[in-house]
This record gives structure tokens, sequence and C-alpha cells, in this order.
């Protein structure tokens, strides 16, 4: 028996769930997603999902409690109307940096989130470059975890008629994914030695690499900030950086970051629309958004064949 696949979308960043929907040529299905007049979400199905493989996508962006909330009623809703399996498509992981205990006495919010998206009735996640890998390791269920930077932004920057290309990471945390880039652009590698004082709060050390006359990018996973981004880039202006392009999957620009990459020397901000940028902050961070539409789209329509998925990994 074949089952029917359904595409549902939260408020969080619906035109990549309309953009997932025509690549995998079918309709975003049919949900109100609202909110009752004291804040409180409500989610209604208006179309049959009984024995329909389903898949939801929000990213937990900011507003972040809000999208997770809106997540975890929908998951609800659509068990209560007896889906067969439901699939949380995540672009962007809230709460995926607090993924461990760096001081006494704090939480491990990402763990939480895992746990309250598998309460709710999610049956697997597909999740988009998550902040620490092992973050997959705190669900139960089975987690895709894919990685946009390989499939989406090579292929841009080989556009790009960079002179002896250097990928550099801003903190340690980055060199494995920036290496991987690395070795794919036949570039060199870099690294930001950092040390961090508290949350957004960053202190750039020194330089580990050559980069002096070299066109570089700077790689990392998100851009909230852009503190890290910023100092990253005054450093290599410092020895001799001849460009300088950032790149990051996840655009949360939140606070000053708009502002941080305006007054930078960054000749381009390069980013995924996992998360909404608005018009004004595009063209005021110099922000390129390439979409990850057809990587996930594909994982989607792998998922429901039940094919094999490890290809979209690399």
């Amino acid at each position: 028996m074949a089952y029917e696949l359904k595409l549902f979308s939260g408020n969080a960043n619906r035109a990549l769930a309309e953009e997932i929907a025509q690549d995998l040529e079918v309709p975003v299905a049919d949900a109100v997603v609202s909110r009752f007049s004291d804040g409180e979400v409500f989610v209604q199905v208006n179309e049959n999902v009984r024995g329909a493989d389903v898949f939801v996508v929000q990213p937990t962006c900011p507003p972040v409690n809000d999208n997770v909330m809106e997540l975890l009623v929908m998951i609800d809703a659509l068990k209560r109307a007896s889906a067969r399996r439901i699939t949380a498509v995540l672009p962007y992981y809230g709460y995926g940096r607090q993924d461990r205990k760096v001081q006494p006495r704090v939480p491990i919010t990402a763990k939480l989130v895992a746990d309250l998206l598998e309460a709710a009735g999610v049956d697997r996640v597909l999740a988009l470059d998550l902040h620490a890998g092992q973050i997959q390791g705190f669900f139960n269920i089975p987690v895709d975890h894919l990685f946009a930077a390989p499939v989406v932004m090579i292929d841009h920057l080989g556009k790009k008629d960079l002179r002896d290309p250097v990928i550099v990471s801003p903190d340690a945390g980055g060199v494995e994914r920036s290496r991987a880039i690395a070795k794919r652009l036949n570039a060199g590698l870099a690294i930001i030695d950092k040390r961090r004082d508290g949350p957004n709060v960053s202190v750039m050390m020194h330089l580990i690499g050559d980069v002096e006359g070299h066109d570089v990018i700077v790689m990392d996973d998100m851009i909230d900030t852009a503190g890290t981004l910023v100092q990253a880039v005054s450093a290599l202006a410092r020895e001799g950086a001849r460009r300088i392009l950032a790149c990051g999957v996840h655009p949360v620009l939140s606070g000053p970051a708009v502002d941080r990459i305006k007054a930078s020397p960054i000749e381009e901000t390069i980013v995924t629309n996992s998360i909404p940028v608005s018009a004004e902050k595009r063209s005021a961070a110099r922000v390129t958004v390439l979409t990850v539409a057809p990587l996930l789209g594909e994982a989607i329509r792998r998922i429901h064949d039940e094919e094999s998925v490890s290809t979209l990994f690399l």
C-alpha cells in the first residue's frame, strides 16, 4: 500500500515550505496556524491525514519560543488526526548552542527540545547543519542530518573567480566543516583562535595560517550577532587578506548583526534560506541567499520512498 505524502508548514518559513512543495510537486497541505487573543497557539488541520506520511517544515528560528511551541502543537494535532508517520523538518534547530554544560548549574536545552519533540509524537527528524553533531544523539528516534555548504555553497563560490582562496574557520569547532570545503575548492585552510567570555561575546586571539594576498572565505554554521564574524574579519584584514567573503548557513542576524556587517570589509555574506531574511537586511548587509529547498525536497522524497539518504550527507 502506498502512503500519501503530506507536507505541512508553520508560520516560521512558509516561503521555504512552498519551494520544497514545488520541488516535490505536491501542495502545502491545508492547516490553520494562528493565535488566540492571549497568545496561545491554535492549530487546525483542514484535510484528512489518516494513514499519511507527514512532513512538517518549521525552523525554530526567532521568535524561537513561539516557533517551537507552534511546531509542538502542529505535531500533536497531526498525531491526534491519526497520521501514520510524522517527520519534523528543521532547517534550523533553535537552542542548538546549549548542547552541553559549560558552566555550573546551566541547562542542556538542546536535549530538552529533543525531549519535547518526542513527547509531542514526532517519529523522525530531518535537520540541516546542527550546531553540534552530538545533538543527533539527544533523540531516541531516527535523525537525518544534512549539510548545506557542500551541496549549496560550493557551486556559488566556484563562480566567484577566487585567487589563491583560503577557507577560514572562525573557531576550533568549525575546523572540520572548513576543512571539507577547502578540500572541495582546492583551497588553503586557516583557523582563528577564539576565547568566549560569555553568550554572544567573544575575543579574537590570533590567526593560525597564512592569508596575506589571498581571497578568504570565513565559513561558519550560523551568523547571529556577527560579533565572532566581524572580529575574525578584522583579524584577517590586519593580516593582509585581499578579498573577504563570509558564509553562514543560518542567517539569524539578530541584534547589531546587520550594522556590524555593513561597517566591515566583508564583500559578500552568503547564507541560505533556512531562516527568512528580509529584503532590508539583504541589501544592508550585502547578503546573498541560496535556497536549500532542492536538498530538503530530495531528502523528503527519499525518506518517503524508503530510499537511502546517506549520499546527501556529503
